[in-house]
């Protein structure tokens, strides 16, 4: 039984909290502040401040520090991909998809939090909290993005996607403002003293911050979103495991039979693990290929500058959310998007071939923001037009969530086996290019079948 009133506002409102309540862990984690610290504490540096070595030993071999980051956060998202099938099914099984939404935002909050006690020195446990963060991260949006359908009409799904993006955009920013003024101020922590067990407490509350923010304002989701129970299977308790492998592949054969699904999704693939890449190494790419000055005051204005771009991309994609959404209303979905991603193969050429200094890399941060929060909202209600009519939206969501962290993966791994072959980031920038690329192509396929279809209908 469905218990949810379609575009009641104040059920939108308690989705689009959530988007509020667990942003900060992309943004804080794994964007601005632990790319950072982890790349402090994991780089040697000289008596002048200067960094003399980014390598690492992780389980004996030695690696560079930026591309261990990328390697177990490509691990982390293949665990979701495995077990997201598994969970999509119990949750049919169990009928009620919010239990496991609180589930996941708990274990990741909970992780944030531990990451307070991450150790250079015990490198391989430090990253443990990392993995089940993210894991609790993405698993919620499995049973989150599932919501949509069931909570607004195809024609108000644009505009609802895009106010969670926004919620998120601007809930996070307002965190991230109050741990730079942590980082920032010491006047809070120089009680402490020079105590060695106490240095980075100022960044290291921050992983405090964001589980108790993703906890704390996920309370107000979990009390007005309604519950969506359907009806338990008859005799599936024996098969909870293979039940979502099956699901899966029910979905898989559905979307390759729907043309406009297919291509839509083949598309995402390559575009969306551009764009999941960006959010990856964004941070460490600047801080490696970006001329910030040599000595101690120049890393940390380094840190800094950096932390203050993000903030740049937050409340510019607050903005490119709606302007995007917008523009889809008027073009429709497939051109917006096809805007989109010209200007994502735009930024990452001229990263490639022009940005070296911190006044272009922030021009760089301005148009990543105008269209990181636009390209991720649309994608999402574009996908759920697409669906076919179905109670089992949380089977069609696990799908969408495999494609992308498919995509994530490969793109995050071989953006990183590259710049460990030769020796920097930059060239990596190329594979970029080209799943942006590949991307547009496929989406201009899907704009002229739009079109072909519309001439059908018509006639």
């Amino acid at each position: 039984m469905n218990n949810i009133k379609i575009n009641d506002k104040k059920t939108i409102h308690a989705w689009t909290f959530y988007d509020w309540a667990n942003s900060v862990f992309p943004l804080v984690i794994t964007s601005a502040i632990f790319p950072n610290y982890y790349d402090a504490v994991t780089s040697t540096k000289n008596q002048s401040g200067e960094v003399v070595s980014n390598i690492v030993s992780f389980f004996g071999l030695n690696f560079e520090n930026q591309n261990i980051y990328s390697f177990i956060y490509a691990f982390a998202l293949l665990i979701v991909v495995f077990i997201a099938p598994i969970l999509s099914g119990i949750a049919d099984y169990l009928g009620n998809k919010k239990r496991f939404l609180q589930f996941f935002c708990y274990l990741g909050a909970v992780s944030c939090m531990s990451l307070f006690f991450f150790s250079k020195n015990h490198l391989e446990l430090s990253f443990v909290p990392f993995i089940t963060a993210t894991i609790g991260y993405w698993g919620s949006l499995v049973y989150y993005n599932s919501y949509l359908p069931e909570i607004a009409t195809p024609d108000k799904q644009d505009k609802v996607s895009a106010k969670g993006f926004a919620m998120g955009y601007f809930g996070s920013s307002l965190l991230l403002i109050v741990c730079l003024a942590l980082v920032m101020s010491k006047t809070i922590f120089h009680l402490l003293g020079d105590n060695p067990e106490y240095k980075g407490i100022d960044v290291r509350v921050s992983f405090l911050l964001v589980g108790l923010w993703w906890i704390g304002f996920a309370q107000y989701t979990f009390k007005h979103l309604p519950d969506v129970i359907h009806q338990k299977p008859k005799d599936a308790s024996n098969k909870l495991i293979k039940k979502g492998f099956y699901e899966l592949l029910s979905v898989f054969k559905i979307a390759t039979k729907i043309k406009k699904l297919k291509q839509f999704l083949l598309s995402y693939f390559f575009y969306n693990m551009g764009v999941q890449t960006v959010m990856v190494v964004a941070v460490l790419f600047a801080r490696k290929e970006i001329d910030w000055g040599t000595g101690e005051l120049a890393e940390k204005h380094k840190t800094t500058a950096l932390i203050v771009s993000i903030l740049i991309i937050q409340f510019v994609g607050i903005a490119g959310s709606f302007i995007i959404s917008k523009i889809s209303s008027k073009i429709g979905n497939i051109k917006a998007l096809l805007i989109t991603v010209f200007i994502w193969i735009f930024i990452c050429t001229f990263t490639y071939a022009v940005v070296k200094t911190p006044s272009q890399f922030y021009i760089v941060a301005f148009l990543v923001g105008f269209v990181m929060g636009g390209i991720q909202s649309l994608s999402r209600s574009t996908y759920s037009k697409y669906l076919p009519a179905s109670e089992d939206n949380a089977s069609f969501f696990s799908f969408y969530d495999v494609i992308e962290k498919l995509g994530m993966v490969m793109g995050t791994v071989l953006f990183s086996l590259i710049s460990e072959v030769v020796g920097g980031m930059r060239q990596s920038i190329l594979s970029l290019i080209i799943f942006f690329i590949i991307g547009f192509i496929t989406l201009a396929r899907l704009s002229i079948l739009e079109k072909k279809t519309k001439i059908e209908d018509r006639t």
